[in-house]
């Protein structure tokens, strides 16, 4: 059971035995959840009108070891129950308008600390072996995470080939492109609040036909996990107007180091063979794109200035 449903299970299962004040509490959490989830103890019996020792017992009588946990499970419930307009609306209320550099950067900053605290060294260690031993490999990401799915999968072509970007136009493309996975090769799915479907869809049909599934999710509470045996976690801003994925790019990041250090000599040919075709074909090289009289004309940086 994934800690948002847990949460709202909590709040029905122990409401009759609530006290006046902590049933105004859980009416109040139930209805205005994305507001409650950035308000402090004080606040919150501010806002129901109960005192703040009353709001941090409602915590305790949920089976939260304090308040602290319990805003996080709130937290929860904001991720994946916010949509795009509500987020919205409190992202502004969070932010000053002279200070958003500084708070949206600040921001990534601590999602990075979070996802280097509750990073799981054993599941890196076996994503990047399972990576190493697959026939193929699979990366699908929706929407936001396209992105990222796309630039994984970039990187993975030139570690060791046999890497699919699976197109997500339509439910149907998707296992088109699937139809031939089988337990040699592996999946990798990429998804952030609020959750794709889609890409849930294309695990299950992966795990079904006994592919091993490597999952890049912001929980272990995530419905991503359902049918990952590794899953990468990494933290993802909460309610924000765009959705911050910085930290999610550095597991990434790190995945493909780590890949290129355990296949070091043939990334390096591979590079190699890489840097001849860009001078060949003059893709990078020392060209220059100079106007001229409107016009685009190619010069190369060994010709000499006319």
């Amino acid at each position: 059971m994934s800690q948002t449903n847990e949460l709202l299970a909590r709040l029905e299962e122990r409401y009759p035995r609530f006290s006046k004040g902590q049933k105004r509490l859980a009416d109040y959490v139930q209805e205005n959840y994305d507001k409650a989830a950035f308000l402090t103890a004080a606040k919150l019996g501010e806002a129901v009108g109960v005192s703040e020792s009353t709001v941090v017992r409602f915590a305790s009588q949920l089976g939260y070891k304090g308040y602290p946990e319990f805003q996080k499970a709130l937290e929860e419930l904001v991720r994946t129950k916010l949509n795009s307009i509500q987020r919205m609306e409190v992202a502004y209320g969070r932010i000053a308008r002279g200070e958003i550099l500084q708070t949206v950067l600040q921001s990534d900053i601590e999602k990075i600390k979070q996802t280097l605290e509750c990073a799981d060294k054993k599941a890196f260690e076996q994503a990047v072996d399972t990576i190493l031993e697959a026939r193929k490999i699979y990366v699908i990401g929706i929407r936001s995470c396209a992105p990222l799915a796309n630039f994984l999968t970039f990187y993975l072509n030139l570690v060791r080939g046999d890497v699919i970007s699976v197109h997500t136009n339509s439910a149907s493309e998707i296992f088109e492109q699937l139809i031939r996975i089988n337990e040699e090769d592996v999946i990798i799915g990429i998804s952030f609040p609020r959750y794709s479907v889609r890409t849930l869809k294309a695990l299950e049909f992966a795990s079904n036909r006994k592919a091993k599934v490597i999952t890049l999710t912001d929980s272990v509470h995530s419905p991503m996990t359902i049918y990952s045996s590794c899953n990468l976690i990494a933290k993802s801003d909460m309610a924000s107007i765009v959705d911050s994925l910085v930290a999610p790019l550095s597991v990434i990041n790190a995945l493909v180091v780590a890949l290129c250090m355990k296949k070091q000599d043939e990334v390096i040919q591979t590079l190699e063979r890489l840097e001849d075709i860009w001078d060949e074909y003059q893709v990078y090289s020392r060209d220059e794109l100079n106007p001229v009289d409107d016009k685009i004309r190619f010069t190369s940086g060994e010709e000499e200035d006319e």
